[in-house]
């Protein structure tokens, strides 16, 4: 999730409160379990909700696009050059998805928003 959260290291503090009472959207950094290895959790941002088309390998040549399915998020990475992530495993059920990041505790506390907007120090 670089440059948003270091590899490794980082604590953040996420709620699913808010998925009781609102959606989760496009730009939101959630923590899921992996697709991969349910043994493991990951923390990306959400590219696309259900309903949308959105392009598998934005930074491949031969760009190919998907239309997220219901109950679906399409998930990547903020670093795109070195993220596992829907490119590699497609769309993610949202019961995969734990809930939606609000900050980076440690090791220096930050408010995170959707990744539309500038991320801002706490204080």
């Amino acid at each position: 999730m670089l440059p948003t959260l270091n590899m490794t290291g980082d604590i953040v503090g996420y709620e699913h409160l808010t998925q009781q009472f609102s959606e989760l959207d496009t730009g939101d950094l959630v923590v899921a379990i992996s697709p991969l290895d349910p043994s493991k959790l990951v923390c990306k941002r959400i590219i696309g909700v259900a309903g949308d088309k959105v392009c598998i390998d934005p930074i491949s040549l031969h760009r190919q696009y998907i239309t997220v399915p219901p109950g679906h998020y399409w998930l990547t990475g903020d670093n795109l050059n070195n993220s596992t992530d829907s490119r590699t495993y497609g769309p993610v059920s949202g019961g995969l998805i734990l809930g939606r990041v609000f900050a980076r505790l440690w090791p220096s506390p930050k408010w995170i928003g959707d990744g539309l907007e500038e991320i801002v120090e706490f204080g």
